[in-house]
């Protein structure tokens, strides 16, 4: 871990160009993962239904999605042994203790969505005249 004498040894430094917690903020600011932290942080859900939930996500970009975080320890994947298989998914408590974040942002995002596209249609309009 990298660390400066700012920060604990277990911590990392975000402006540290060769930390890895860039890796993490990589996956944390994937949209992908805020949907599946907010889909998921009432409980576990079968693929279809977490699929569903968030809309507009091919199976194969989900699919992706969860195995990376199953790979960081944000969320389990539970096979039933039953016909049809049955699997479930649900955030780790490293996983959970991201929904209030995530939740913050995703509030932020739709109380400002047409205050950012109103700004985005200002710009484009100075930019073509």
């Amino acid at each position: 871990m990298v660390t400066n004498s700012e920060t604990a040894p277990d911590r990392g430094d975000a402006f540290d160009p060769d930390c890895p917690t860039r890796v993490v903020l990589d996956r944390i600011g994937d949209k992908w993962t805020v949907l599946v932290i907010g889909a998921l942080k009432d409980g576990p859900l079968r693929f279809s239904v977490l699929r569903a939930r968030i809309g507009g996500v091919a199976a194969k970009v989900l699919t992706q999605t969860l195995r990376a975080m199953e790979r960081d320890g944000l969320l389990t994947r539970t096979v039933h042994a039953q016909v049809p298989p049955r699997v479930d998914y649900e955030l780790t408590g490293l996983g959970a203790s991201l929904t209030g974040p995530i939740q913050t942002l995703t509030d932020w995002a739709e109380t400002h969505v047409a205050q950012i596209l109103g700004a985005r249609d200002d710009y484009d309009s100075a930019a073509e005249g």
